[in-house]
């Protein structure tokens, strides 16, 4: 029996970012305030912080203390250097509410001084006390240890694992200008970070790359050799509708499967919204050849329909190697590499949410450009040479029975 399993892949692991070199010129004012007010006239000096415990993670530490025991305390601050001296002071505040402060973005696994000051709300500082702490290997290090560069279609994979969930930053350089330069800067927080960088032939070359964080902390540089793989985008005129006895009829004959890969972005397929149609939905055709899928494009019906309607939200492909393969139940969901009968699950995707954030039932005009530009996915590296598809439609962005697309774009390697 299939078991069946919800796993969902996306178009992209995080946000790319270019990377720019900023420089802040802070020029001094010309005037001073002639009266600032006092939030206190009691310029008692406070007493220090006497107990306090330290709990070290990754990359940094938290510092647990007891405040002195009057009313008059403003905030406690915490004073240290990322690099262990005196050239990357860092300054972090914790309120008269807190007992706690972390210090983070050390450069290193190492002993650091923090200097803690109690600060009245007279903003009169106590004496200071030095608090030592000993954090734990920094994440963007960790990150580093894992990170690899591997061929990929018409490119070059990076793959780490973030088991901190921490944000970094995955660095990749290629030597385009006749010298290794920063091509492109990933932003991550996920787990396990996979990628591929894109648009490249099939020589070998060095690349190389390297982690950061938002401390500016960046790890030593690794370089690799590596001969990105063969990659075309498929002839969709060689594609044809294989209707099988389980197919979703077409809503009307304006609208058959042809028009999914007909190279026409203007006209759609759309199923049908009989009453009797239960979800999954889906269209099946012939590759005219036998492909390594790599990526594919989906474009949907627009405009005016962005982020609603029979518009795809949850799909997955469905692929077999059979030139005739027999008829089969699709179910709701499956496992990628599934089996049933002739067909595999080549893989399962989401529709990306409204970039800007806001619901998809009030997408801006920005979130609408991106819809309607289509959306980019990867075929897992895993999954087998097809020669017939199944695009397997499990929800829609406005619940319903029938869905309609414009238009998909298949890559990979047909030789």
């Amino acid at each position: 029996m299939l078991q069946i399993k919800r796993t969902i892949y996306t178009r992209s692991i995080g946000f790319i970012i270019p990377v720019i070199l900023l420089s802040a010129i802070w020029s001094s004012c010309s005037h001073k305030n002639e009266f600032v007010e006092m939030i206190s006239t009691d310029k008692t000096k406070p007493a220090p912080v006497q107990q306090y415990t330290v709990t070290d993670f990754n990359g940094g530490s938290y510092i647990v203390y007891d405040l002195p025991k009057v009313d008059n305390i403003l905030y406690v601050k915490a004073n240290y250097d990322l690099s262990g001296g005196t050239s990357r002071p860092q300054e972090t505040r914790s309120s008269y509410f807190s007992d706690t402060l972390t210090v983070d973005g050390f450069e290193a696994a190492r002993e650091y001084e923090v200097k803690l000051t109690v600060v009245s709300r007279a903003n009169v500082e106590s004496d200071p006390i030095i608090v030592k702490v000993h954090p734990k290997t920094p994440v963007y290090q960790l990150v580093a240890k894992s990170l690899t560069m591997t061929p990929d279609f018409q490119g070059v994979r990076l793959q780490a694992q973030n088991a901190d969930s921490k944000t970094v930053g995955i660095v990749f350089l290629d030597n385009a200008i006749g010298k290794l330069s920063i091509r492109q800067q990933n932003f991550t927080a996920f787990p396990n970070i996979s990628y591929a960088i894109r648009g490249y032939d099939t020589l070998a070359r060095v690349y190389a790359s390297y982690v950061t964080d938002k401390w500016g902390n960046r790890s030593d540089t690794i370089f690799s050799t590596v001969k990105p793989l063969y990659e075309k985008t498929l002839d969709k005129t060689k594609f044809a509708a294989y209707a099988l006895p389980s197919e979703t009829p077409i809503y009307s004959s304006s609208y058959p499967l042809k028009n999914l890969f007909d190279g026409n972005y203007t006209n759609f397929w759309h199923t049908t919204q009989a009453t009797s149609q239960q979800l999954p939905v889906y269209g099946t055709f012939k590759l005219g050849s036998y492909v390594k899928l790599s990526r594919f494009k989906l474009t949907p019906r627009n405009p005016s329909y962005e982020f609603r309607h029979g518009c795809p939200r949850i799909f997955s492909l469905w692929g077999s190697e059979v030139d005739n393969p027999a008829d089969f139940t699709v179910p709701l969901f499956a496992e990628e590499g599934a089996k049933v009968g002739d067909w595999v699950n080549l893989g399962n995707y989401a529709w990306p949410d409204p970039p800007s954030g806001a619901p998809p039932t009030a997408p801006t005009a920005q979130d609408k450009a991106f819809f309607n530009a289509g959306s980019e996915f990867e075929v897992p590296f895993a999954a087998p040479k097809v020669k017939v598809l199944r695009l397997v439609v499990s929800e829609t962005w406005t619940p319903g029975n029938f869905t309609h697309a414009a238009e998909i774009d298949l890559f990979g390697d047909d030789r």
